[in-house]
């Protein structure tokens, strides 16, 4: 009788409970570290996002200034939309500022929707300088420039 229950046991295939742990045990050490690199690729897609829109708000500045007589006096988050309609699109960023000063000074800034994070684009005296802010801790690179 023992002999026939040994031999049952022999003919059926499966995994044993120590096969299938390990192999929960391998997806669990991938998941931890699999997700948080996807979840953090939002916000930096959402980042670079920003900035291709403040990238297009500063073109569309200088287009403001060729029809202005080469003065940014009087540039406006609206009258930068109507140059250029996508940055219209809020969707992953939102162009908060743009002003102008004579023809020697602008400012366009630029808001990740998810992260944030505000990169700003200013003109003075022919120098360009692109800085980024936070409203939390990380998230711009380390001295605030992009």
């Amino acid at each position: 009788m023992f002999n026939s229950l040994r031999q049952r046991s022999k003919d059926e295939g499966g995994f044993t409970l120590i096969e299938l742990l390990v192999v929960i045990l391998i997806i669990g050490i991938l998941a931890a570290i699999a997700i948080p690199s996807f979840l953090n690729q939002k916000g930096k897609a959402q980042d670079s996002s920003a900035k291709t829109q403040a990238a297009s708000a500063q073109t569309a500045m200088e287009t403001y200034a060729t029809d202005h007589n080469g003065s940014y006096e009087g540039a406006s988050v609206a009258e930068l939309q109507a140059i250029e309609p996508t940055l219209k699109d809020k969707t992953t960023a939102e162009l908060e500022t743009a002003k102008g000063k004579g023809s020697e000074e602008y400012e366009v800034t630029s808001k990740a929707v998810g992260s944030g994070n505000k990169f700003t684009i200013k003109m003075t005296a022919g120098e360009v300088a692109r800085s980024c802010t936070t409203e939390k801790k990380g998230g711009c690179p380390a001295g605030g420039k992009w």
